[in-house]
């Protein structure tokens, strides 16, 4: 076994099957589950070392493979986040908008429609993309298109967003078998449950058996508190 030093990445190994038969039927053992990235199967069982007895490692699943998407699933992605002044004056200021709507609150009062600073559309966006990621989009190889993106109301310095995701098609690489492109639609709402946005997009995904497997740059020993 290579040590925690080692620059090759590990995986953690199944313990020996416990009780009657190798499938850990009844017994409470998920040593089976084959631990791939992502996999509904989100635990795995290791043996620690120490006290010769196995213990269950839970890994966070993080995407989906082509095979879990069903045309017209919903995903409600949580936790929402509220968005603060703060927030969109940094995003603005990486990205070099300087726009005064959002960052320059005397100009917002006095010169703007809504009278107080509207935070920048793409941080809303940015921020609905980034939650809809582990239910969506965190096993795709590549996010092809936004086919379409639409603001449809102001949010503010304070508000706070949640984002819905619905699978609205799926079809399987016309060129390549082991991946898949899917297509889906996520809806951001504020605490007023307003919409606030909206947009449409297509995802390339693995598909099960080609997806590569999840894996660690430290040792089964390391996991359970030995190393």
């Amino acid at each position: 076994m290579s040590s925690p030093s080692s620059s090759q990445p590990h995986r953690l190994k199944p313990a020996p099957a416990r009780g009657p038969g190798s499938d850990g039927a009844g017994s409470g053992q998920r040593g089976r589950c084959a631990v791939r990235w992502p996999d509904p199967c989100t635990s795995t069982t290791a043996l620690d070392h120490r006290t010769e007895v196995p213990v269950t490692v839970h890994d966070r699943p993080f995407g989906r493979y082509f095979e879990d998407f069903e045309i017209g699933d919903v995903y409600r992605h949580w936790p929402g986040k509220t968005i603060t002044e703060a927030d969109d004056h940094l995003f603005c200021m990486i990205t070099m908008n300087h726009h005064p709507l959002h960052t320059n609150e005397w100009f917002a009062q006095h010169e703007t429609v809504h009278g107080k600073n509207v935070v920048v559309g793409n941080l809303v966006y940015s921020l609905v993309l980034g939650m809809s990621v582990p239910d969506v989009s965190g096993a795709a190889i590549a996010n092809l298109e936004v086919e379409t993106l639409t603001h449809s109301r102001p949010t503010f310095h304070g508000d706070t967003i949640y984002a819905v995701t619905k699978v609205l098609d799926k079809r399987e690489s016309g060129s390549r078998p082991d991946r898949g492109v899917v297509t889906v639609e996520t809806r951001a709402f504020n605490q007023r449950s307003e919409e606030v946005c909206y947009f449409r997009r297509k995802v390339m995904i693995w598909k099960r058996e080609a997806g590569p497997e999840r894996r660690f740059p430290y040792s089964d020993e390391t996991a359970v508190g030995e190393g």
